[in-house]
């Protein structure tokens, strides 16, 4: 039973709240308050509640948008893009009260999502205390959002901007942060970031519970999830971060609109058992993200993503493996949407960890397609090599590639690592390689007479060692398409 003190506290906040609901006074999503960072270059949307056709007035920069709130008491105005970066402004709108917001910037804002090697912080990642010592960068901007799993689209969440500082980053997301800090200092411009992700997440998670169950495909994991729920499993898993549709109501409904730039998304370690599938729904979570956001002068915003590390035991000879076939369905992604890119990092992980501490090279090789592709900075390789085609030579397999800016250079060693090659008999066994002048790879193996696949790195944890030029190593790949161990497993 409540004490009485507790039912006189409860009585008074109720009391507050319903005075405000009969006054009707505006309020805003708390993505818009003190330190935020607005989109340069297009159209923000501003949004809150009032009451129903009470006018609303935002203002900045010597503008002002003006719209009525709706029967439902939404109000949403358009604000003309902001052509020049910087600030401080103040940000007003004004209805039956007034709200004041402070030292608003406008730059270039970024959503940081994903798992939790997106999650991981600062102070979980390598140098945490030299980081956070020189972190004093009054014009990066960081926000966080709540990891609240639900089915009920929120129209808001607990959260605030913050001015990055020694003492604001350590719990940042530590490649959002290194990721626009990069931005900034090459830029010289401010930079806003959001932190939405959510360790252990599903892809699932994050897209609308109705689109996956619209889907002629994805549609299986709506009705697997159906049963489920008919069964009444426990709370947990309800309110969980696999739930399809749950991080999507939950965590990225409140910010759904805002101005941003792009994306910066890592996950799949908990598709990995569902790669085949991750094909399909990766690209729709992409898409699906871009249509609800429906930027007028951004509609295809830049995503870029981080493609899975290598884990666990280093495995020297060929072997299936899930981790590899999601690999394989995020490449796949750069070619079934516009304006995206992935950071292959294959190189940095730890096989005994699965949150690689090494955040701060992760970040850069995000960086480097968002300075090369959104950006347009001269001189900034972003592209790692990609496999382009095969042709049989004898008993040599005589590999083509895109992308290898000046040209190759393997890492520890001359010779090329990470091959293997299979007959008709479809048995892969370990291979050499060389490079040839052209830049062409040939590869072959005693007792393959007749090659007719090659892989590189096709393991979870692979020994491989090829790097272009630009020092960004070499997209993992399969030149065959036999079916995988994730095949059927939707």
């Amino acid at each position: 039973m409540a004490r009485p003190s507790s039912i006189v506290a409860w009585l008074v906040l109720f009391a507050a709240v319903g005075c405000l609901d009969a006054r009707g006074e505006v309020s805003l999503n708390n993505m818009f308050g003190d330190h935020m960072v607005l989109q340069q270059g297009i159209a923000n949307r501003v949004w809150g509640r009032a009451a129903p056709g009470e006018k609303v007035t935002v203002t900045i920069a010597g503008q002002s948008q003006s719209a009525a709130a709706g029967d439902d008491g939404r109000w949403e105005v358009m604000l003309a893009p902001l052509a020049e970066y910087g600030g401080p402004h103040t940000l007003t709108v004004k209805g039956s009260n007034e709200i004041t917001f402070k030292d608003v910037l406008v730059g270039e804002v970024w959503i940081c999502s994903g798992q939790s090697n997106m999650q991981w912080s600062v102070n979980q990642s390598n140098d945490p205390d030299i980081e956070k010592a020189a972190a004093n960068f009054p014009q990066i901007r960081l926000i966080s959002v709540p990891q609240v799993g639900t089915q009920e689209p929120q129209g808001n969440f607990n959260g605030a901007w913050q001015v990055c500082s020694p003492q604001t980053v350590g719990d940042f997301s530590a490649v959002g942060y290194f990721f626009g800090r990069q931005l900034h200092q090459t830029l010289g411009v401010p930079v806003g970031l959001i932190d939405n992700a959510w360790g252990g997440s599903a892809a699932d998670a994050w897209v609308k519970r109705e689109k996956i169950a619209a889907h002629p495909t994805l549609k299986a994991i709506h009705d697997r999830w159906t049963k489920l729920e008919a069964e009444k499993p426990n709370d947990g898993q309800m309110k969980g971060n696999q739930r399809p549709g749950n991080i999507h109501a939950g965590v990225l409904a409140p910010s759904i609109g805002y101005g941003i730039r792009g994306v910066i998304w890592y996950q799949g370690e908990s598709n990995a058992g569902r790669a085949h599938q991750y094909r399909t729904l990766f690209p729709f979570m992409i898409q699906s993200w871009r249509d609800e956001w429906n930027l007028a002068d951004n509609k295809d915003f830049p995503f870029y993503w981080v493609q899975l590390a290598d884990f666990k035991a280093e495995q020297a000879a060929p072997a299936e493996s899930d981790w590899a076939e999601l690999r394989e369905a995020q490449t796949l992604t750069l070619d079934a949407l516009p304006n995206t890119g992935q950071a292959v990092i294959i190189d940095i992980g730890e096989g005994k960890d699965i949150h690689p501490k090494n955040k701060q090279d992760v970040a850069k090789r995000l960086a480097r397609w968002a300075l090369a592709e959104t950006y347009k900075q001269p001189g900034i390789a972003c592209k790692s090599p990609r496999y382009a085609g095969m042709k049989q030579e004898g008993a040599k397999a005589v590999l083509s590639f895109h992308d290898v800016a000046g040209g190759w250079r393997p890492f520890d060693v001359a010779e090329p690592r990470g091959f293997t090659i299979a007959g008709a008999d479809r048995k892969f066994v370990p291979a050499r390689a060389a490079v040839r002048k052209d830049g062409a790879i040939e590869v072959w193996a005693d007792g393959v007479t007749e090659p007719v696949a090659v892989r590189y790195a096709w393991a979870d944890n692979p020994d491989c060692n090829m790097y272009s030029g630009a020092g960004l190593p070499l997209t993992p790949f399969r030149t065959d398409d036999f079916p995988g161990v994730t095949v059927g497993k939707e």
